[in-house]
């Protein structure tokens, strides 16, 4: 039989491996969210809990902004994690809408990008009055034609969404991962949404 010693060292070393393993993951795989704000919907919920693949767009080399293992570069319509522009420490989530070297514009809510309107059936408009983009950017933005290695993103919920419009772009290096699915979910009253559990997201 093993002695006490030796079995408690090897609980020790496999706890310890579980635990390098979990972090290596969380760093540089996959990593976990929760939905705060309501600027995604109907896409996301406030209280979903997403995944975020942190692989798929390149692996980042600690203390560099230097990505590696590039897979892909995020595409339009694509649902990132990025870290908010004017606060580096907040990370906040919105679909890739123009890539580097597209042309981006919004007329009377409708989004063109390249001088072609977009189909988009996941944007949700609930304010039907038009904002002269001199007063506000939400209806009326551009025309902007976007730097390269950059990406214009915005909410699904197009009315209340804090995003390109206001503050800029998204630099490649500051996006975390693509959000793929669903794995847990509840509404503001703590009610489990089963409906909502597994659902990939697009």
């Amino acid at each position: 039989m093993k002695s006490k010693k030796r079995l408690l060292w090897e609980y020790v070393e496999a706890l310890v491996t579980a635990l390098i393993l979990a972090l290596v993951i969380r760093a540089y795989v996959i990593q976990a969210f929760k939905i705060p704000s309501g600027s995604m919907i109907p896409t996301l919920l406030i209280g979903d809990h997403i995944l975020v693949n942190k692989f798929i767009y390149g692996t980042k080399i600690p203390l560099t902004d230097r990505k590696i293992f590039v897979w892909k570069t995020p595409e339009r319509g694509d649902i990132i994690v990025f870290k908010y522009p004017e606060n580096p420490k907040k990370d906040f989530i919105k679909r890739v809408i123009a890539k580097g070297g597209d042309v981006i514009e919004v007329r009377d809510k409708v989004v063109y990008v390249n001088g072609k309107a977009l189909h988009e059936p996941y944007a949700h408009h609930f304010d039907g009055a038009i904002r002269p983009g001199t007063y506000d950017p939400r209806d009326n933005f551009g025309p902007v034609l976007l730097p390269e290695n950059k990406v214009f993103v915005m909410g699904d919920n197009r009315d209340q969404s804090y995003d390109s419009r206001y503050w800029g772009v998204v630099d490649l290096k500051d996006v975390r991962g693509k959000a793929f699915i669903i794995y847990w979910s509840w509404d503001p009253d703590n009610w489990l949404r089963f409906n909502r559990i597994g659902r990939l997201i697009h």
